[in-house]
């Protein structure tokens, strides 16, 4: 019987649960100032853990999955991202929010379209994606992925669907970093000479996730609904 991509990808054994979502949560509403009690969405939930942590931050939250999803607390509907509707009501949500999802969809054209749709004027869109320019030998280890974005394409992304106030960046999750950005550096020092295979071997072997999250790098997309 096929297993679902959550249970295989996001298994606690794999992917175990850590203080990071709450961590990355709070960073996020704090650097485009969300309010306690926004409504937002997540995209691509799964199993949980940040739409778990933005409500623990104050939010309200729904998520969409298109697998069936349970969380304790939180409206779960299920959506296929690269072709449903949205099941939400035009400029219901003040923030819509996703990590590691655009990249499974060939095109962005939809998920756009209906983000769009659901954010209130004003609205502000955060999401994640692997930076290509640096996981280009890795991103497809993930075999749902599609469509590799870096920060050109990301600020593109945006414009064309006419969002205002737009960042797009490459995005270091190490927490200190957000802390102290001067130690970015750090991370620029080691790009040139450790590949994200091997960042990945000296979290292992140490248990310091800066190897990894100095190293493996995402795209941090923002923009606001006119």
């Amino acid at each position: 019987m096929r297993q679902s991509y959550t249970s295989v990808v996001y298994n606690e054994t794999r992917t175990p649960i850590t203080k990071y979502p709450d961590q990355l949560a709070g960073y996020l509403i704090h650097r485009f100032e969300l309010k306690p009690g926004n409504r937002l969405l997540e995209l691509g939930c799964g199993r949980g853990d940040f739409i778990s942590a933005f409500k623990r931050a104050g939010l309200s939250c729904a998520g969409v999955d298109r697998e069936p999803a349970s969380i304790p607390g939180i409206e779960v509907r299920k959506c296929d991202l690269s072709k449903d509707p949205l099941p939400f009501e035009d400029e219901s949500f003040d923030v819509v929010y996703h990590k590691s999802v655009i990249e499974h969809l060939y095109q962005p054209d939809h998920i756009m379209d209906e983000t769009y749709r659901i954010l209130k004027k004003g609205g502000k869109l955060i999401f994640l994606t692997p930076d290509w320019e640096r996981q280009l030998k890795t991103f497809y280890e993930d075999i749902t992925h599609c469509r590799p974005y870096n920060v050109t394409a990301v600020k593109d992304t945006l414009s064309m669907w006419e969002m205002q106030d737009i960042l797009a960046e490459k995005f270091y999750q190490y927490p200190l970093f957000w802390r102290w950005p001067i130690l970015k550096f750090l991370g620029l020092l080691f790009n040139p000479f450790i590949s994200v295979k091997l960042a990945r071997w000296y979290t292992r072997k140490t248990n310091k996730k800066f190897f990894q999250f100095s190293i493996e790098t995402m795209v941090l997309g923002y923009g606001k609904k006119k």
